[in-house]
């Protein structure tokens, strides 16, 4: 781990993934990612330098990228090339459990890094976000009910995420997002995961106080991602 800091360390400072979400119209996180376990293939033509790109010139307010291959046909180099080609935050969205991978999401060009609540204690969530700050970068802590909510804000979480979809059934539910924003403070970042697909959608989101939203599924499979991601952003 000791070279891939070093290869952090050297790199330009973070981009501001929380400032980025802040605004006047609702922000919307660009996820890029070749395929899923649940949905197969999302593209036969993923080339994530030109992704980013065009989520870029669309108004995305950041990026999300999947790095794990196996599932969802990612790597790490990934993020460098999104990171080449934009001024906006990248977001490493993978299930990060330790130190190696906060550490590679940094050295190739992360500036914030996904946390999943439930795929930690409490107190070792406490201790991935503490160290995901120490490199630079900040943490998009995702929820799924009240317990986890309560374990991110009290690990000092300022960008929380809801994801809609239930991990364990694949069963979404917009609603999730709606019951659970009155729980967390105006002055930290919400933001809703997952299930959102149309205008309608995303309306329905911002009337309930969400600042952002997380959207891949509806961007990948559109025919034309840029139109789409514009349509989302209300």
């Amino acid at each position: 781990m000791g070279q891939l800091e070093r290869l952090g360390a050297a790199l330009p400072a973070c981009r501001d993934l929380g400032g980025a979400l802040r605004g006047d119209r609702l922000a919307v996180i660009a996820e890029m990612k070749a395929r899923t376990p649940v949905m197969g293939c999302l593209s036969t033509d993923y080339v994530p330098a030109r992704l980013a790109a065009t989520y870029s010139a669309a108004g995305a307010a950041a990026l999300s990228v999947l790095c794990q291959e196996t599932s969802f046909g990612g790597r790490p180099e990934h993020l460098a090339e999104a990171r080449a080609v934009t001024q906006l935050p990248v977001l490493r969205k993978d299930f990060v459990v330790d130190e190696y991978q906060v550490f590679e999401a940094r050295a190739y060009g992360a500036d914030a890094i996904l946390l999943i609540a439930a795929a930690s204690t409490p107190e070792r969530l406490g201790e991935l976000l503490s160290l995901v700050r120490r490199t630079g970068m900040e943490a998009l802590v995702e929820v799924h009910d009240e317990s986890e909510m309560e374990a991110a804000v009290t690990a000092g979480a300022t960008v929380v995420g809801v994801n809609n979809r239930d991990l364990r059934t694949f069963e979404v539910d917009l609603g999730l997002s709606r019951r659970l924003r009155p729980l967390l403070g105006a002055d930290l970042v919400f933001v809703a995961e997952s299930g959102i697909h149309t205008a309608e959608d995303a309306r329905g989101l911002r009337a309930a106080g969400v600042d952002a939203i997380l959207v891949g599924e509806a961007l990948m499979r559109s025919p034309d991602p840029g139109a789409k991601l514009r349509e989302l952003a209300v």
